[in-house]
């Protein structure tokens, strides 16, 4: 279509006015008189309105509105649709962006779309049929949108939309203008504001002042309904109520009960606030969904808000609490400056308050220093810490545990009982429970540096099974003040104190001069057990002394000794338990040992344990050790072997001697690593590597059910079989020669050579007793002989040598041991134990010697002629 001269001389008149008056807009009203009248007198529409891009949100929002001249203002959804954001990346819009100039839609042809921006749909059911949308453009970047609304199709005519090309980017700096302009005054009014609330909290002294500035403040934000500031309290766990708004919140009973509280800051909702750098907005009844269950939230729930912000206040990097308001909106960069405010006049309060309690707290302390420098006995410090407790503070001594010297339990050293005469049986179940340094109050006490404070209510809720909670109930206090006495950074107890109002401070300093008081009334105690230690220790000494052996004495070159070394070098740097087996006097122990000092353990002590030597009823006794009073002839502590081997070797000799019921408890140690000595209640954990040795056949053992097969397994991790002297005839030569320079040297005779007749002898000899019997074997021929040259040995019934030798690998392990045991007791004359006797010879224990007699089945008439 063509226009004529005068059509566009009009237009470029009906521009120039427009853009007259665009000029002098300044204000949002301006630019909705141009939209809604001005415009309006030249063409048809319904209603025009401005949207603004928000890049931040990749969002235009509204931002110029024509209430009056809108269908849409009676709709349910006009007041949701004026305050929400729409997506810039949805199709509509995506159109609007792409043109040039304005750009029409039908709105029965673009609703059904969906993705499809709300507004047109309930424009659309308001009876708007077309709509001309305009990108409002500055420096070549869109930054706005004009809304163009109209009730039929025809409206937005040529001359129209040529029209609004013409004057779109007068309106686009008019936008800018409004917003520009707008921004000047805000920040006009934002400035007085801060400016009124500085004037006012610089005057305040205390906390009343500080609550009517706070309340003035606030009010100029709009924000009426009611606030709270809650203090950090010297725990650093719990908050306090500090001042709050008390003309709008007037004084009621729920109101009390809220501000008498210390509420854990680590609640969900405090500790979300102190961790913001900004204020957080909060919905009550959610936060109540995600299980938010503190008395306050349900106390600004029952005054009806429906929404609270929460401020982080702090001075510098110290938080120093929150300010709590009741508000659905305000303005938070406001918010942030006035609080900052706030913070500043609060820490001067603070620190005021804090010089003036500090003074008095050193009077107190000066008074309880006084009475326990006095302080001798347990009853001394008794009558100070009560006079104290009662007279000046009105507190009650809960309990002062101290430390065992196991530093795993804990002892119950003193109470006022007149906290419990009511309770009593409740009480008796704590005062005779366990009570170990991992039972959960006693954890936190212990790793804290500071005391803490327990709200007595806040614990049944959170662990309504409590036992310790529900006692504390049951006396009728509603705090619970603990902390760790310690001397330097030794812990040595805890101490637990009930209150109604606790003054923290204080009762953090006489802590200290009670720990010192305790430590010196338990001085005489500790000397006594250290001087029990240094006995242990000696005797552990001493018994290492004996067992000093020189592990060149391993001797042996042969196929057979050669194995046995390579499956010693494999095993030796780990930790895993080895099992040695093989006859008796094959040199176990020697094994043993030689693989613990080539170990990560060898500067550490191998303690031996010989399983057969100890009777039935002391054998647990002696392995796990027992406590004072344990049993009848138990007079004082006993450290077990497993204690004394702890981070080193503990060696189980004739392991396979071990009563069944022995056996259990040895599993359970080996598996769990940890112990309780008899008659004690403290477990102890132990680092033992495990070395057992038998000559029996453990397999056997297991299937005649004289041996567990779960300690079988648990023992038989690496095997290592020692082969009797017989099956290593090499190295008999070797061991004959080395016995026979020790016992020359030790007896100091002349003796250097084994005659050649003498070697065949030995090579010729079955040998059930392995090494151990060769060896007597040469110490008695080196004191029989005369001469530089053994020439006789004195081999047991040589007459039968041969018959042994060949029957032999048809024996059992248990009949060749027997029948050694026989034929040491003959040739013995019966004689049992003392010198001479079949024990010295066989270098066993006698209670050993008597053990295998009966087990073996051996009769007197075996070997001794009635």
């Amino acid at each position: 279509m063509e226009f004529g001269m005068d059509y566009y001389q009009r237009e470029r008149q009906v521009i120039l006015q427009l853009s007259e008056d665009i000029t002098r807009i300044h204000k949002k009203a301006d630019l909705m008189a141009l939209l809604s009248l001005r415009i309006k007198s030249y063409f048809y529409y319904v209603h025009a309105i401005v949207t603004l891009i928000d890049e931040t949100e990749n969002v235009y929002r509204p931002f110029i509105l024509d209430p009056t001249s809108s269908p849409l203002r009676d709709h349910p959804e006009y007041p949701t649709l004026i305050k929400t954001g729409f997506d810039l990346d949805e199709p509509f819009i995506q159109q609007v962006l792409a043109a040039d100039g304005p750009v029409s839609f039908l709105l029965e042809e673009v609703i059904s779309h969906p993705k499809s921006p709300s507004f047109l749909r309930v424009n659309y059911a308001c009876g708007i049929k077309e709509i001309l949308m305009t990108p409002l453009k500055s420096n070549g970047r869109t930054v706005a949108f004009l809304h163009v609304y109209a009730d039929n199709k025809d409206s937005f005519t040529p001359a129209f939309r040529s029209l609004i090309k013409g004057i779109a980017p007068q309106i686009s700096h008019a936008v800018s203008n409004v917003i520009r302009n707008e921004l000047i005054v805000q920040k006009e009014e934002n400035n007085k504001i801060l400016l009124d609330a500085s004037y006012d909290l610089s005057g305040v002294r205390n906390r009343e002042d500080l609550a009517m500035a706070v309340r003035q403040s606030l009010k100029r934000l709009k924000a009426l309904k009611g606030y709270v500031i809650c203090t950090i309290n010297d725990d650093r766990l719990t908050t306090s109520t500090y001042i709050y708004d008390n003309i709008t919140m007037p004084e009621n009973e729920d109101l009390s009960e809220m501000l008498d509280f210390q509420y854990l800051i680590n609640d969900g909702l405090q500790d979300r606030v102190l961790a913001s750098p900004i204020p957080i907005f909060i919905n009550i009844d959610s936060e109540i969904d995600r299980g938010i269950t503190a008395n306050y939230i349900c106390f600004w729930k029952s005054m009806g808000f429906r929404k609270m912000i929460g401020v982080a206040l702090r001075n510098g990097n110290t938080d120093l609490g929150i300010l709590w308001i009741g508000i659905d909106d305000i303005n938070l960069t406001l918010l942030k400056g006035i609080c900052l405010q706030i913070s500043i006049a609060m820490a001067n309060i603070m620190a005021n308050d804090a010089l003036v309690k500090k003074q008095e707290q050193q009077q107190l302390l000066l008074n309880f220093c006084d009475d326990i420098a006095g302080v001798r006995t347990k009853a001394d410090l008794r009558v100070a810490i009560f006079n104290v407790f009662d007279k000046l503070l009105n507190t009650k001594l809960a309990m002062l545990n101290l430390l065992e010297d196991d530093g795993l339990t804990l002892r119950h050293y003193m109470w006022d009982e007149s906290l419990f005469h009511h309770v009593k049986d409740s009480f008796e179940e704590r005062l005779n429970a366990r009570l170990d340094i991992h039972e959960n109050y006693t954890v936190r006490v212990l790793n804290s540096n500071d005391a803490i404070i327990l709200n007595v209510e806040e614990e049944l809720k959170r662990d309504p099974g409590n036992p310790y909670a529900q006692l504390w109930k049951e006396v009728g206090f509603k705090y619970t003040y603990a902390t760790a006495l310690r001397v330097g950074n030794t812990d040595i107890g805890t101490l637990w104190v009930l209150s109604d109002a606790i003054n923290r401070e204080f009762i953090k300093g006489i802590c200290s001069q009670i720990s010192v008081a305790c430590a010196n009334i338990r001085a005489n105690e500790r000397i006594l057990a250290y001087k029990r230690i240094l006995e242990t220790e000696n005797e552990l000494l001493k018994e290492q002394m004996k067992t000093i052996y020189n592990f060149e004495e391993i001797i042996g070159r042969g196929d057979a000794m050669q194995k046995v070394y390579g499956l010693m070098s494999m095993v030796a740097e780990s930790n895993s338990t080895v099992l040695l087996t093989g006859e008796t006097g094959t040199g176990k122990e020697l094994i043993a040992r030689a693989i613990h000092n080539a170990s990560s353990r060898k500067n550490k002590v191998m303690v031996k344990v010989n399983c057969a030597a100890l009777p039935a009823n002391l054998i647990e006794s002696e392995l796990f050790g027992h406590e004072k009073g344990a049993f009848t002839g138990a007079l004082e502590k006993r450290i077990g072997k497993f204690e004394m081997a702890n981070n080193g070797t503990l060696f189980l000799d004739e392991i396979g001697e071990m009563p069944l019921d022995a056996q259990v408890k040895l599993l359970r140690v080996l598996q769990e690593k940890e112990l309780e000595r008899i008659g004690g209640t403290t477990t102890i954990k132990v680092n033992v590597r495990i070395i057992a040795a038998t000559n029996r056949n453990l397999a056997t053992e297991v299937a005649e059910g004289r041996f567990r097969s779960d300690l079988f397994y648990r023992l038989n991790v690496f095997p290592i079989h020692l082969p009797p002297l017989r099956d290593r005839r090499s190295d008999i030569a070797l061991l004959a020669q080395f016995f026979l320079d020790r016992y020359s040297k030790n007896t100091g005779k002349n003796v250097k050579v084994l005659s050649a007749r003498v070697i065949k002898e030995l090579n010729g000899y079955s040998w059930p007793g392995n090494v151990r019997e060769l060896e007597h074997v040469i110490e008695r021929s080196v004191l029989m002989t005369t001469d530089s040259v053994i020439r006789d040995v004195y081999l047991p019934v040589k007459s039968d040598d041969a018959v042994n030798e060949t029957n032999v690998s048809n024996r059992t392990l248990e009949q060749v041991e027997r029948a050694h045991i026989i034929d040491t007791l003959k040739r013995c004359a019966g004689k049992l134990a003392g010198p001479g006797g079949a024990a010295e010879y066989l270098d066993v224990p006698s209670t050993t010697l008597h053990s295998k007699l009966k087990k073996l089945g051996i009769k007197k008439s075996d070997y001794f002629a009635e």
